[in-house]
Parts: C-alpha cells; sequence; structure tokens
C-alpha cells in the first residue's frame, strides 16, 4: 500500500503536467473518473462496486462535507445455482403459542422441509422455561423422518427466547460449510419472561453472531411481542424482520424468507473505506459502522441475492486543500462467493476535483444520491412519525397525512414493496392496530437500501 502514501495534484497550465508534492496524504490520479470500479465485472466475479459521490467537485479554500453513495450490486446474470442451506427453525412454544399459532408454525416448518433437498443443513430448536433441541443438524434425507421431529412439538410455560437463540446459534455453526448461506428463523409471540432479558445483552449476542456468518430474521406474531427488540436482532445480525397479524400466513412468511436464501450469492459482506488524511466518515446512515484504525472504517452489510443491489450512504468531511484531483478514499468490498466458496474482493476510488470554481461546486447533485437520500429521509420520517404516535402527539389523522406522504414519495422512488408496507401501517393506523410493529419493518427495509 506504499504508492498510496502519495499525493497526486494536476496542475493548472498549458503543459497539464502531473506533479508529485509531499504532504504525505493518500491521493492518486485516476484516469477513469470517479466511481469507476477497479473490477470490472466477470463470471466468476459475482459482486461490482460502484462510488458515486453527490457532486464531482469539493471546495479547496474551507471544510466542506459531501455525500458518497457506495453501490454493491449481485448482476441478474450471476450463477443461478443455489447455495446449500444451512438453517435453524427458533420456535416460540410459550403457553399463549397454543393452539392455532403453534399449529400453524409447525405446518410452516414443514414446508421448509418440502423446500429444502439433500445439499442442506436442519435444525430445530423450541424454547420455553429452557431451550431445547427438537432436531440436532442434520442433512435433509429423509423429510418424513424431519416432520415427526416438528409434530411432536407441544406447548410449555414462559418464553426463554436468549437461550433459544443461543441454542440456534451453536446449531448453525455445527451445520455450516465453506458454502452455505446460515439463518436462524426466529418466530415468537411475546416478551423475553425468563432467561436474560437485557435488550443490550441479547442484541449484542447476535451482532457477535453476525461476526461469524450467522444472520437471524426475526418473526414477530401477534400483539404482545417485543418489536423494538425484534428489530434490533434482525439490524443488528443482517437478517430480515416480519411482523405477522394471523396465524395462517405464518406458512407463506417461511416461504418468502426461503426463496430470498435460496437466491443468495454472496455472504459476509464487509465494506471497508480507507481515508486520506484530513478526510473523516462521519456517518453511514442507517447502519452501525466500526473505526479498527485512524483513518479506516468498515460496515457490515447483509448477505445478498442475485439481481439485487444494496447501496450504503455515507457522510464524509473534508478540510482544506490545495486545488487538484485528489483520491480521497479507496473502498473495499470483501464477501465470499457462495456458489465456489472463494473469498473475493472489488474496489472503487472516490476521486474529487478540489477548486474553488463556483460554477463546478454548484454542478447539480448526482440522481443516485439525490434518491438514496430521499430514502433515509423517508425512514426518519417514519421514524419520527412512530416515535409521535407512541407518545400520544399524533392523532390519527395526523398520523395517515404523515404516511402517506412517504408512501408518495416510495411510489415515486419505484419502491412498490415498501410503499405496501406504508399501505398496511395506514389500514392499521385505521383500524386501531399496532402501527409500530408494521412501520418497523418499513422502517428496517429502508435503512438495508435494498433494490431487486
Amino acid at each position: 500500500m506504499a504508492d498510496l502514501d502519495k499525493t497526486s495534484i494536476l496542475a493548472g497550465g498549458a503543459s497539464n503536467q502531473h506533479q508529485t508534492i509531499d504532504i504525505s496524504d493518500r491521493t492518486i490520479m485516476n484516469p477513469g473518473g470517479a466511481g469507476t470500479p477497479r473490477f470490472a465485472p466477470s463470471p466468476v466475479t459475482p459482486l461490482t462496486l460502484l462510488a458515486v459521490p453527490a457532486r464531482p467537485c469539493a471546495a479547496a479554500s474551507q471544510p466542506s462535507q459531501i455525500d458518497v453513495l457506495f453501490e454493491c450490486t449481485a448482476h441478474a446474470g450471476a450463477s443461478a445455482v443455489r447455495p446449500p442451506l444451512n438453517v435453524c427453525l427458533c420456535l416460540d412454544r410459550s403457553g399463549s403459542m397454543e393452539g392455532e399459532p403453534l399449529d400453524y408454525a409447525k405446518r410452516a416448518c414443514e414446508y421448509v422441509v418440502d423446500l429444502m433437498d439433500a445439499q442442506d443443513v436442519l435444525s430445530v430448536v423450541t424454547f420455553s422455561d429452557q431451550a431445547d433441541v427438537v432436531m440436532s443438524a442434520r442433512r435433509v434425507l429423509d423429510k418424513g423422518v424431519l416432520k415427526d421431529y416438528i409434530r411432536r412439538i407441544s406447548v410449555g410455560n414462559t418464553t426463554n427466547l436468549s437461550d433459544g437463540m443461543a441454542t440456534a446459534a451453536a446449531q448453525l455453526q455445527a451445520g455450516r460449510s465453506d458454502r452455505s448461506v446460515n439463518r436462524v428463523l426466529l418466530l415468537t409471540d411475546g416478551e423475553p419472561t425468563s432467561g436474560s432479558r437485557d435488550f443490550a445483552t441479547i442484541t449484542q449476542f447476535v451482532a457477535d453472531q453476525k461476526r461469524q456468518g450467522v444472520a437471524v430474521t426475526a418473526l414477530g406474531f401477534g400483539p404482545d411481542y417485543n418489536e423494538e427488540l425484534l428489530a434490533t436482532i434482525a439490524r443488528r445480525s443482517g437478517g430480515n424482520y416480519y411482523y405477522i397479524t394471523r396465524p395462517e400466513l405464518i406458512p407463506e412468511v417461511f416461504r418468502r424468507e426461503m426463496d430470498m436464501l435460496a437466491r443468495t450469492v454472496a455472504r459476509n459482506l464487509q465494506l471497508s473505506l480507507h481515508v486520506v488524511r484530513s478526510v473523516t466518515v462521519t456517518a453511514v446512515h442507517g447502519r452501525d459502522i466500526a473505526q479498527p484504525e485512524p483513518r479506516g472504517y468498515s460496515v457490515v452489510m447483509d448477505d445478498i441475492e442475485r439481481g439485487a443491489t444494496v447501496s450504503v450512504l455515507a457522510s464524509v468531511a473534508l478540510d482544506r486543500r490545495p486545488a487538484g484531483q485528489y483520491r480521497i478514499i479507496r473502498a473495499t468490498l470483501t464477501y465470499e462467493d457462495c456458489v465456489t466458496g472463494a473469498s473475493r474482493r472489488a474496489e472503487a476510488d472516490v476521486v474529487l476535483e478540489i477548486t474553488d470554481d463556483r460554477a463546478k461546486l454548484s454542478s447539480p447533485v448526482n440522481p443516485k444520491v439525490t434518491s438514496q437520500l430521499q430514502l433515509v429521509r423517508a425512514a426518519h420520517d417514519l421514524d419520527r412519525t412512530m416515535a409521535a404516535v407512541r407518545a400520544n402527539d399524533l392523532d390519527v389523522t395526523q398520523a395517515i397525512q404523515n404516511l402517506e406522504r412517504t408512501q408518495t414519495l416510495l411510489v415515486s422512488q419505484g419502491l412498490g414493496k415498501d410503499a405496501a408496507g406504508i399501505t398496511q401501517a395506514i389500514d392499521m393506523v385505521a383500524s386501531g392496530g399496532s402501527l409500530e410493529k408494521t412501520l418497523m419493518g418499513a422502517i428496517i427495509d429502508l435503512e438495508k437500501g435494498k433494490r431487486t
């Protein structure tokens, strides 16, 4: 990386000569311009990375801030070979699940068995007063035997969610392979009432599991579960969040999740941003960011399916510097190819022209960045609406008006799925249902920045 420790500036004048000035910066000329991927797509590289600054220029004579969009795309032409799945079904069997809820949950689990084959690994864990391994991790060979295990699940008493997740994670670790997509499907209808009930402890556990390649999809059923806890489990582990209003919908949600897992082409994605001196990443919107070194930032991303694009929007602060063209960030995406099991990487540079030319500095914002900024604001607006409803600061009419504005924005951005989530939330408000549980899913989907 020694070549990054030199600063390159394009000097003015007719000669257009390239000069190197020692100011201990990590900048470089990039003939391809801003956002040029360092590696082009290829049949064996399913992901590409693009870096798009809001504007191609920043001010030379004063500090400035600029938004940068990083787009990771799994091309539709990537291999259609389905990766092996390593799934643990983690079911709440507390007393409140008695009757139809548990019956439909078991039916959904049997449906999952039907969707898997001999290359896949399945385990089943239940939790009540304690966690129980109904079926340890094993290949899906004799589906009748696996379904017999599931049919024997019976109702218990309390809700020991923390032990259930820990046991499920252990089963996934036992069943994982170099190519497998690893996922816990957690279904619960209530608050944790035994075991660890500490919010921070539970959510830190799933974050630690994410670093080991395990994601948790959280499925909340009915009116009594803690939507903030389940949403944070999904956020921090890289899984999905679903609010299930009626027991008969449980099998369909399981089917939707399994379909997504079957289309996954890359796992354990991590975006690393290495900045030059006097450049700081001030925020990554809707995501946790770590800073493992003074000029290095790291963002853990979700697994990605074939044909999907995941966007990460970062805000970057720049100090004054001489006029010229600079690379201010080198972005590196590392991931594991689910088809081959190989570790891969893609890189992109963020290159800006530093200038005091007012015409250049007032150039239009890149439309891709504008679009992502609007989605970030939409997520914030939904969050504020949800908080205001909780605090009784908004009546039904005002809440619906706020939601309709966000819905219009999502439709204009071509995000019909997210707009449909808002429609569901509006219906919930109008009927006196749980706005928070519905909106939480819409907010998480927007934060993920995923388009298919």
